[in-house]
Protein backbone atom coordinates (compact mmCIF):
# COMPACT_ATOMS: atom_id res chain seq x y z
CA UNK A 1 0.00 0.00 0.00
CA UNK A 2 1.09 3.40 -0.92
CA UNK A 3 2.35 5.77 2.01
CA UNK A 4 -0.41 8.19 0.92
CA UNK A 5 -3.24 5.94 0.34
CA UNK A 6 -5.14 3.55 2.90
CA UNK A 7 -8.20 1.48 2.41
CA UNK A 8 -11.28 1.60 5.10
CA UNK A 9 -13.15 -1.73 5.95
CA UNK A 10 -16.56 -2.02 6.46
CA UNK A 11 -17.29 -2.57 10.12
CA UNK A 12 -17.40 -6.43 11.30
CA UNK A 13 -18.12 -6.03 14.54
CA UNK A 14 -19.33 -2.38 15.90
CA UNK A 15 -16.99 -0.82 17.42
CA UNK A 16 -17.66 -0.29 21.78
CA UNK A 17 -16.42 3.09 21.59
CA UNK A 18 -14.25 2.11 25.02
CA UNK A 19 -10.57 2.50 23.66
CA UNK A 20 -10.16 -1.46 23.10
CA UNK A 21 -7.29 -0.99 20.37
CA UNK A 22 -6.53 -4.73 20.23
CA UNK A 23 -10.53 -6.08 21.06
CA UNK A 24 -12.91 -7.75 18.55
CA UNK A 25 -13.92 -4.39 16.53
CA UNK A 26 -10.54 -3.36 16.32
CA UNK A 27 -7.93 -5.93 16.43
CA UNK A 28 -7.44 -7.19 12.72
CA UNK A 29 -7.86 -3.37 11.26
CA UNK A 30 -4.78 -2.28 9.36
CA UNK A 31 -3.17 0.87 11.49
CA UNK A 32 -1.93 3.95 9.62
CA UNK A 33 0.75 5.35 10.98
CA UNK A 34 1.69 9.05 11.18
CA UNK A 35 5.47 9.57 10.40
CA UNK A 36 5.36 12.50 9.03
CA UNK A 37 7.19 15.27 11.71
CA UNK A 38 7.64 18.61 10.70
CA UNK A 39 11.00 20.37 11.49
CA UNK A 40 10.00 22.70 13.20
CA UNK A 41 8.86 20.29 16.14
CA UNK A 42 10.82 19.88 19.48
CA UNK A 43 12.85 16.91 20.33
CA UNK A 44 9.41 15.03 21.32
CA UNK A 45 8.37 13.29 18.45
CA UNK A 46 5.16 11.10 19.78
CA UNK A 47 4.34 7.42 17.73
CA UNK A 48 0.77 8.09 16.79
CA UNK A 49 -1.12 5.56 15.02
CA UNK A 50 -4.96 5.16 13.53
CA UNK A 51 -7.21 2.44 12.53
CA UNK A 52 -10.49 4.14 10.49
CA UNK A 53 -13.26 1.43 9.69
CA UNK A 54 -16.96 2.46 8.23
CA UNK A 55 -20.48 1.47 8.54
CA UNK A 56 -23.65 2.49 6.20
CA UNK A 57 -24.07 5.29 9.19
CA UNK A 58 -20.81 6.65 9.59
CA UNK A 59 -16.90 6.68 10.02
CA UNK A 60 -15.27 4.85 13.06
CA UNK A 61 -11.66 5.64 14.23
CA UNK A 62 -9.55 4.85 17.41
CA UNK A 63 -5.88 6.46 17.88
CA UNK A 64 -3.56 5.59 20.36
CA UNK A 65 -0.49 7.94 20.82
CA UNK A 66 2.58 7.02 23.08
CA UNK A 67 2.62 10.61 24.30
CA UNK A 68 4.70 13.03 26.91
CA UNK A 69 4.47 16.48 27.92
CA UNK A 70 0.78 16.08 28.05
CA UNK A 71 -1.47 18.40 28.77
CA UNK A 72 -5.23 19.45 28.13
CA UNK A 73 -6.95 22.56 29.45
CA UNK A 74 -9.77 23.17 26.40
CA UNK A 75 -13.05 21.67 27.70
CA UNK A 76 -15.56 23.97 25.23
CA UNK A 77 -16.50 22.97 21.75
CA UNK A 78 -15.12 24.73 19.65
CA UNK A 79 -12.15 26.02 21.30
CA UNK A 80 -8.61 25.76 20.33
CA UNK A 81 -8.27 22.18 21.09
CA UNK A 82 -4.91 22.31 19.06
CA UNK A 83 -3.25 23.63 21.46
CA UNK A 84 -3.53 20.89 23.76
CA UNK A 85 -2.14 17.50 23.29
CA UNK A 86 -4.37 16.91 19.99
CA UNK A 87 -5.03 14.58 17.62
CA UNK A 88 -7.00 15.15 14.17
CA UNK A 89 -8.52 13.93 11.06
CA UNK A 90 -9.61 15.91 8.18
CA UNK A 91 -11.72 14.83 5.27
CA UNK A 92 -13.08 15.76 2.29
CA UNK A 93 -15.56 13.41 0.87
CA UNK A 94 -15.70 14.90 -2.29
CA UNK A 95 -13.08 16.39 -4.87
CA UNK A 96 -15.74 19.07 -5.63
CA UNK A 97 -16.38 20.15 -2.31
CA UNK A 98 -14.56 21.55 0.82
CA UNK A 99 -13.36 19.23 3.29
CA UNK A 100 -14.06 19.27 7.39
CA UNK A 101 -11.78 19.15 10.31
CA UNK A 102 -12.49 17.37 13.04
CA UNK A 103 -9.94 18.31 16.32
CA UNK A 104 -10.16 16.40 19.47
CA UNK A 105 -7.86 17.24 22.05
CA UNK A 106 -6.84 14.44 24.89
CA UNK A 107 -9.94 14.60 26.69
CA UNK A 108 -12.26 14.59 24.03
CA UNK A 109 -13.24 17.89 23.51
CA UNK A 110 -13.46 18.88 19.59
CA UNK A 111 -13.32 21.83 17.35
CA UNK A 112 -15.09 21.00 13.59
CA UNK A 113 -15.59 22.83 10.59
CA UNK A 114 -16.79 23.17 7.17
CA UNK A 115 -13.89 24.44 4.93
CA UNK A 116 -14.52 25.47 1.64
CA UNK A 117 -11.41 27.72 1.33
CA UNK A 118 -8.71 27.69 3.31
CA UNK A 119 -6.75 30.59 2.00
CA UNK A 120 -5.60 32.65 4.81
CA UNK A 121 -6.62 36.24 5.39
CA UNK A 122 -5.05 38.32 8.34
CA UNK A 123 -4.23 34.96 9.66
CA UNK A 124 -7.63 33.25 9.67
CA UNK A 125 -8.93 30.88 7.02
CA UNK A 126 -10.85 32.59 4.65
CA UNK A 127 -14.19 30.80 4.46
CA UNK A 128 -14.98 28.30 7.40
CA UNK A 129 -19.06 27.51 8.83
CA UNK A 130 -18.19 25.97 12.30
CA UNK A 131 -20.57 23.19 13.00
CA UNK A 132 -23.18 23.17 15.20
CA UNK A 133 -23.80 21.67 18.88
CA UNK A 134 -26.26 19.39 17.74
CA UNK A 135 -23.26 18.07 15.57
CA UNK A 136 -21.06 17.66 18.45
CA UNK A 137 -24.20 15.78 20.39
CA UNK A 138 -23.96 13.75 17.77
CA UNK A 139 -20.49 12.71 17.41
CA UNK A 140 -19.64 10.08 19.57
CA UNK A 141 -16.39 9.70 21.52
CA UNK A 142 -14.54 7.84 24.11
CA UNK A 143 -10.93 9.41 25.49
CA UNK A 144 -8.82 7.50 27.87
CA UNK A 145 -7.27 10.31 29.94
CA UNK A 146 -9.39 13.11 31.52
CA UNK A 147 -10.79 16.21 30.20
CA UNK A 148 -8.76 18.14 32.33
CA UNK A 149 -5.04 18.18 32.59
CA UNK A 150 -3.66 21.22 33.67
CA UNK A 151 0.02 20.36 35.06
CA UNK A 152 1.80 18.53 31.90
CA UNK A 153 2.39 14.35 32.09
CA UNK A 154 5.72 14.94 31.78
CA UNK A 155 6.12 10.77 31.96
CA UNK A 156 5.52 8.28 29.10
CA UNK A 157 1.96 7.63 28.67
CA UNK A 158 -0.04 5.88 26.18
CA UNK A 159 -3.58 7.49 25.40
CA UNK A 160 -6.44 6.53 23.55
CA UNK A 161 -9.54 8.44 21.51
CA UNK A 162 -12.10 6.95 19.68
CA UNK A 163 -14.56 8.54 17.65
CA UNK A 164 -17.83 7.85 15.49
CA UNK A 165 -18.71 10.80 12.93
CA UNK A 166 -22.62 9.83 11.33
CA UNK A 167 -22.27 10.65 7.61
CA UNK A 168 -25.41 12.78 7.83
CA UNK A 169 -23.30 15.46 10.02
CA UNK A 170 -21.15 15.78 6.58
CA UNK A 171 -23.97 15.19 4.00
CA UNK A 172 -25.49 18.48 5.78
CA UNK A 173 -23.20 20.64 3.88
CA UNK A 174 -21.96 18.31 1.01
CA UNK A 175 -24.84 16.21 -0.22
CA UNK A 176 -25.34 12.70 -0.11
CA UNK A 177 -21.56 10.87 0.64
CA UNK A 178 -20.76 8.23 -1.88
CA UNK A 179 -18.14 5.11 -0.37
CA UNK A 180 -18.01 3.44 -3.38
CA UNK A 181 -15.42 6.69 -4.57
CA UNK A 182 -12.48 7.63 -2.71
CA UNK A 183 -11.68 10.07 -0.21
CA UNK A 184 -9.29 12.50 0.24
CA UNK A 185 -7.92 13.57 3.84
CA UNK A 186 -5.06 13.89 6.46
CA UNK A 187 -4.42 13.03 9.82
CA UNK A 188 -2.42 15.06 12.31
CA UNK A 189 -0.96 14.61 16.02
CA UNK A 190 0.21 18.27 17.96
CA UNK A 191 0.48 19.69 20.61
CA UNK A 192 1.46 23.72 19.99
CA UNK A 193 1.17 25.00 23.54
CA UNK A 194 2.70 22.18 25.36
CA UNK A 195 6.54 22.71 26.73
CA UNK A 196 7.47 20.59 23.58
CA UNK A 197 5.17 21.79 20.63
CA UNK A 198 4.90 19.67 17.58
CA UNK A 199 3.33 19.11 14.43
CA UNK A 200 3.35 15.32 12.99
CA UNK A 201 1.18 14.35 9.74
CA UNK A 202 -0.09 11.01 7.92
CA UNK A 203 1.24 12.32 4.61
CA UNK A 204 3.98 14.78 4.47
CA UNK A 205 3.44 18.47 4.85
CA UNK A 206 5.17 21.12 2.45
CA UNK A 207 5.03 23.93 5.43
CA UNK A 208 3.53 23.86 8.78
CA UNK A 209 0.30 24.08 7.91
CA UNK A 210 -2.55 20.89 8.45
CA UNK A 211 -5.39 23.12 6.48
CA UNK A 212 -3.44 21.84 3.08
CA UNK A 213 -5.75 19.67 0.74
CA UNK A 214 -3.07 19.59 -1.51
CA UNK A 215 -0.96 17.33 0.90
CA UNK A 216 -4.36 15.20 1.39
CA UNK A 217 -3.79 11.42 0.85
CA UNK A 218 -6.45 8.91 -0.56
CA UNK A 219 -9.02 7.50 1.36
CA UNK A 220 -10.58 3.99 0.27
CA UNK A 221 -13.52 2.36 1.47
CA UNK A 222 -14.36 -1.44 1.49
CA UNK A 223 -10.86 -2.56 0.86
CA UNK A 224 -9.33 -5.59 -1.13
CA UNK A 225 -6.29 -7.69 -0.10
CA UNK A 226 -3.97 -5.60 -2.17
CA UNK A 227 -1.12 -3.96 0.26
CA UNK A 228 -1.49 -6.48 2.99
CA UNK A 229 2.14 -7.29 2.52
CA UNK A 230 2.49 -4.01 4.57
CA UNK A 231 0.83 -4.80 7.80
CA UNK A 232 4.00 -6.75 9.15
CA UNK A 233 6.17 -3.22 9.22
CA UNK A 234 2.96 -1.08 10.64
CA UNK A 235 2.72 -4.19 13.39
CA UNK A 236 6.47 -4.03 14.14
CA UNK A 237 6.62 -0.40 14.72
CA UNK A 238 3.55 -0.32 17.01
CA UNK A 239 5.40 -3.29 18.96
CA UNK A 240 7.36 -0.31 20.08
CA UNK A 241 4.41 1.85 21.11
Amino acid sequence: MKSNQYSIQKVCHKPELKGYWEGPAWGNVEPLLLEQYRPESHDHNPLTACKLQYSSDGLYGIFKVKDKFIRCIHQTYQSDVFLDSCVEIFLQPKSEAGYFNFEFNCGGCLLVSYIEDSTREAGRIKYAQALTTEADAQIQRFHSLPALIEAEIKIPTTWYLEFFIPFKIMEAYVGEVNTHLPWKGNLYKCGDNTSHPHWVSWTALDEVNFHSPRNFGELNFDPDEEGQGDVARHLNVLAEM
